[in-house]
């Protein structure tokens, strides 16, 4: 499997990275991947097919590369305004469990809550037949590019949240061609990070509680994504692991396809604007939100899964209050 990463020297100069089962090597000729991506386009092939004709310089040892810091995000765009950041959720079987424990209050006697609907819904009609549409998704927006932290560094949650808590998932990273038409580049691990107290208070306020930094693995997957994607999320806190449990992902694993979440998303024009690049997270079935962890600034998330090598790392800060005022000109 093809896998991308960004590398940037200490002098702050940046390279492609491209990484196989046999290794891993710079990329001649490229500085990051969505000039790289908008190469493919322009030339109509795949980047498996680019980075053989690019050819590779120099070996890299990926694991010292990430020990310096030298990893990032394996997307981003010079004007961050131009990286739009969604999501699905309810996607992964059993993940109505955990969403509906925190939304069966507001229900009364048999009547299923509007998380246990959805879900039920996706499971019945996310995987249509090749050529139908399915059933839509739950969707959210997070924000744009400058939400977008690589591994290794601070997720920081604001000083009037809630809760900080992890989401361990996949996201697809996208990038719009001149005609409009959306190029899946590949696929990444992610921790999507969200505030569950917020959003238990009041399902209404589940758009507050995704308005939150996000973090992305440094390795992008090239070409399709296995079906059944096994890994591990845990807590660290003060070196020892304060929580860890398997996540599942995969189409094997989730009520909706990835096509049918790919079409729900990129169904709106808006979101068809020639350049631009998204990134979009899959959803997940595993928060230890649901098992009554309260997580603290300095606990550490930690990610990981195959076929992807390198895990995705990031303590929680939080940020100092900020006074908003606004001004009538």
């Amino acid at each position: 499997m093809v896998r991308l990463l960004q590398h940037r020297a200490p002098d702050g100069a940046r390279r492609v990275i491209v990484a196989t089962d046999g290794g891993a090597w710079f990329v001649r000729g490229f500085s990051d991947v969505r000039t790289m991506a908008a190469a493919a386009i322009a030339r109509g092939i795949g980047l498996a097919v680019l980075v053989e004709d690019a050819g590779y310089d120099e070996a890299v040892n990926l694991a010292a590369a990430a020990a310096a810091g030298e990893l990032l995000a394996p997307i981003d765009h010079v004007d961050p305004a131009h990286v739009v950041v969604t999501g699905t959720g309810l996607t992964h079987l059993g993940s109505a469990e955990g969403r509906d424990k925190m939304h069966r209050a507001a229900a009364s006697g048999e009547k299923l809550t509007d998380s246990m609907r959805m879900f039920l819904e996706g499971l019945e009609g996310g995987k249509p037949a090749p050529g139908a549409v399915g059933q839509q998704p739950e969707w959210f927006y997070k924000g744009d590019g400058a939400h977008l932290v690589g591994t290794g560094v601070a997720l920081t949650t604001p000083a009037f949240a809630q809760d900080g808590g992890e989401e361990p998932e996949l996201a697809g990273i996208y990038l719009i061609g001149p005609d409009g038409t959306p190029h899946r580049i590949g696929f990444c691990l992610a921790n999507e990070f969200s505030d569950h107290v917020t959003e238990r208070h009041n399902y209404l306020w589940l758009a507050h509680s995704k308005l939150r930094p996000a973090a992305l693995g440094p390795e992008l997957l090239v070409g399709d994504l296995p079906a059944d994607v096994r890994g591990s999320s845990r807590i660290v806190r003060d070196g020892a692991a304060l929580w860890e449990k398997p996540f599942l992902s995969g189409e094997a694993n989730m009520s909706h396809s990835i096509a049918n979440l790919e079409h729900h998303h990129f169904k709106y024009a808006g979101f068809r604007r020639p350049g631009d690049v998204h990134v979009h997270f899959f959803g997940t079935a595993t928060l230890s939100f649901s098992d009554g962890v309260q997580t603290q600034p300095g606990d550490v998330f930690e990610i990981e899964a195959a076929p992807f090598t390198l895990p995705l790392r990031n303590p929680l800060v939080r940020a100092e209050p900020e006074a908003v005022t606004v001004r009538a000109l």
